[in-house]
């Protein structure tokens, strides 16, 4: 019953589910970056793939999100 609630909360409020999971992927792509040293020595050039598919989920889940029309300009 507590995430039926917590999934009504995120979409009544201004933005969708999936930018908050997209800034949940980003935040882990940025906190990959701090341990790219070590995450390089164990995963090789495969640390930089994870890094790049993590940056580009999260930040297709960012933008999918369309709530609104853009403002008029002047």
């Amino acid at each position: 019953m507590r995430l039926i609630e917590t999934e009504w909360q995120l979409n009544t409020g201004k933005h969708s589910r999936n930018f908050w999971i997209g800034n949940g992927i980003l935040a882990l792509a940025m906190l990959m970056l701090f341990f790219m040293g070590p995450l390089s020595d164990r995963l090789g050039i495969w640390a930089a793939v994870l890094w790049m598919v993590l940056a580009a989920v999260g930040m297709a889940l960012v933008m999918s999100d369309k709530t609104g029309e853009p403002p008029e300009p002047d």
